[in-house]
């Protein structure tokens, strides 16, 4: 944009105020131009970092580039041990997780029930809608093969089941709420423990990675997710299953965790995986039901950013409380994204900050110009004055 900034054949002061005027509207141009610049939502506040918080692709400044062929609306892929985020895609957007909430309800119940527990189900979790390993309501089970059911063939019978050795639906609902709002799992909102649509339960793949975390943390989850056959007791002898999870049947290195499928979700997936002493999370969130070639591409990329050593793009913050109640303060994102090119992620306000500064400087600078012309053009005028007596 071309701006003229004087007009030789106004008076002195008139052209000043134009000077200031257009200064002014350029300033405008600038702070218009840098705020336009800032990605959408890149909120200082947005856990895990500033630059998670938009709706796009968030991906380090250089680095292995992406695998073609990915369609989830929402990915994440991060590193498991350090918690640093390699890349992704509306990491916080909301979608329905389905039976990936099922790893919310583990993490928070594994620690609650003993494993070797008999319970027994109700009518109603033997009739539960969706997925069912096949529970029978005069039959008595023990914790640990519930948790085996719920996690390697995604039952909804064994997930209410759990529930209801937890206290209840409603108890254990309450229970998966609070331990996602500990973990600071802002997006995530559970209505039940089986992962079944329902108005208002939502996560992200942030979320997800950050519950898978901490669930991975856990020994005996390690130990449900990583487990390709199993076996429950039936009323006939042992009935034999086989995981959901089909990365874990084609990824080397893969540890589990746990896939899912609703209409309205469509595929969503949580996968982790082992390479040259890294260990990966991986989730997509409404993809195709054939999930894991993007799970594994996705994978492959994040071990290539991993030896590329990239800077990453946010963190997957650790769950603390203090003695309020408080949760802990979002970190910084501590890398660079293709989005946005500075080093040190900034916020809108300190652009603001920045812009609104170069505009003053520049309106200053041409004041200080045009006054030196009008100077000039004065002692010219006399010098000419004095030549023409």
């Amino acid at each position: 944009m071309l701006v003229r900034l004087h007009r030789a054949d106004l008076p002195p002061r008139r052209q000043i105020r134009a000077v200031t005027a257009r200064a002014a509207v350029l300033g405008a141009v600038i702070v218009a131009a840098v705020l336009g610049a800032v990605p959408a939502g890149a909120d200082s506040t947005a856990v895990g970092g500033p630059l998670l918080a938009g709706s796009g692709l968030v991906l380090p400044a250089s680095g292995p580039a992406l695998p073609p062929g990915l369609v989830a609306a929402s990915w994440l892929v991060a590193d498991l041990n350090t918690g640093q985020v390699l890349g992704a895609r509306a990491p916080h957007a909301p979608h329905a997780p389905a039976s990936t909430l099922k790893i919310l309800t583990a993490e928070s119940l594994i620690p609650k029930l003993n494993p070797t527990e008999l319970v027994t189900p109700t009518g109603a979790d033997v009739t539960v809608d969706g997925s069912r390993v096949g529970l029978v309501a005069t039959m008595r089970y023990p914790v640990r093969q519930l948790f085996t059911a719920m996690l390697v063939v995604s039952g909804n019978d064994a997930a209410t089941t759990l529930g209801d050795a937890a206290g209840g639906q409603a108890a254990t609902v309450a229970a998966m709420n609070s331990e996602a709002s500990r973990l600071g799992a802002r997006d995530t909102f559970a209505v039940n423990d089986a992962g079944l649509d329902a108005a208002g339960q939502l996560s992200s793949a942030y979320d997800l990675a950050l519950i898978a975390r901490a669930a991975m943390a856990q020994p005996a989850f390690r130990g449900y997710v990583a487990t390709k056959h199993a076996s429950i007791d039936g009323p006939h002898g042992p009935l034999m299953i086989s995981s959901h999870d089909r990365l874990l049947f084609n990824y080397p290195g893969t540890i589990g965790i746990k896939n899912g499928y609703t209409v309205k979700a469509q595929a969503t997936f949580v996968g982790a995986a082992q390479r040259n002493g890294h260990t990966l999370v991986v989730v997509l969130l409404k993809t195709h039901p054939r999930y894991w070639p993007e799970a594994a591409a996705l994978l492959n990329w994040g071990f290539a950013a991993e030896a590329a050593h990239t800077q990453p793009i946010g963190e997957l913050i650790t769950a603390h409380s203090d003695a309020t109640g408080q949760h802990p303060q979002t970190p910084t994102g501590t890398g660079t994204a293709r989005t946005a090119a500075p080093r040190h992620p900034t916020t809108s306000a300190g652009l603001l900050t920045s812009a609104l500064g170069a505009s003053a400087l520049l309106i200053v600078a041409a004041l200080i110009g045009r006054r030196r012309h009008i100077v000039r053009s004065r002692r010219a005028t006399r010098a000419t004055g004095h030549q023409l007596r």
